[in-house]
């Protein structure tokens, strides 16, 4: 007994030492950068409960704890502030959105914990860090392979290895996990897919950018097998992509 309870104070030791030297090791550009993205992270959240009087804790404290410039490619991060309130080039011609919109997207479908949903347009994958860190079970499908790549390792490599990635075509939806609680759609088609609507449980909501160039914002509900549309703010997405046709 005497000696395991020395042999655990010797660990002890020996980890709080290790955490010593790892910290005078580390270059001190690097502590100084990392200091700054925290503090990036801080005002990014501080900017929306201010300048948006968004006042969602639960959404605003998981954006304080996922790492956005994590899922910025790294060609892409000098010329973009990750914590800005402006959306970011990915690659490929798409962007990751302004912190405002995905906040925003994120409060208007409520996710619940333990909720199913399908992401259309994975883009970088900070929307579905978000929403599996509310606790969601994120289903998430991207059409370019080098985003969707990208994405499922940055969410690995963040711990959110239980979001699921599909690369495919968003318009035909994920028929296999169906049905879903809420559909978040990243990208603007013209229309409402059919598919994606199919998919909807009874007493689902979709979030979705419809239209050409300007688009409009619409939460959609399924209610006894009706869906209720409801227009909401003019936004600007990159256009939803079709996979090849059949």
């Amino acid at each position: 007994m005497t000696y395991s309870f020395h042999s655990s104070i010797f660990f002890a030791i020996i980890a709080a030492l290790l955490l010593i030297y790892q910290f005078f090791s580390t270059p001190k550009a690097s502590v100084e950068n990392e200091l700054e993205l925290i503090e990036g992270r801080q005002e990014m959240v501080r900017h929306l409960k201010t300048e948006y009087r968004f006042s969602d804790e639960s959404i605003l404290k998981a954006m304080s704890k996922v790492q956005r410039h994590r899922f910025i490619p790294a060609d892409y991060q000098a010329s973009c502030d990750p914590y800005g309130d402006h959306p970011c080039p990915i690659g490929n011609g798409q962007t990751i959105s302004q912190p405002f919109i995905v906040a925003y997207m994120t409060e208007r479908i409520r996710p619940q914990i333990g909720e199913k949903i399908l992401e259309i347009g994975t883009g970088s994958g900070y929307q579905a860090a978000i929403l599996a860190e509310l606790g969601a079970k994120v289903f998430s499908i991207e059409i370019i392979p080098e985003l969707a790549n990208h994405a499922s390792k940055v969410l690995k490599d963040e711990g959110y290895s239980q979001v699921k990635i599909l690369q495919g075509d968003g318009y035909k939806g994920w028929p296999k996990e169906a049905p879903f609680d809420a559909v978040i759609v990243t990208c603007a088609p013209e229309e409402v897919p059919k598919a994606l609507v199919d998919q909807l449980k009874e007493g689902g909501r979709m979030i979705i950018p419809i239209g050409i160039g300007l688009q409009r914002l619409v939460i959609l509900r399924k209610i006894l097998g009706n869906i209720k549309i409801e227009e909401d703010l003019a936004v600007r997405f990159v256009p939803m992509v079709h996979g090849e046709k059949e």
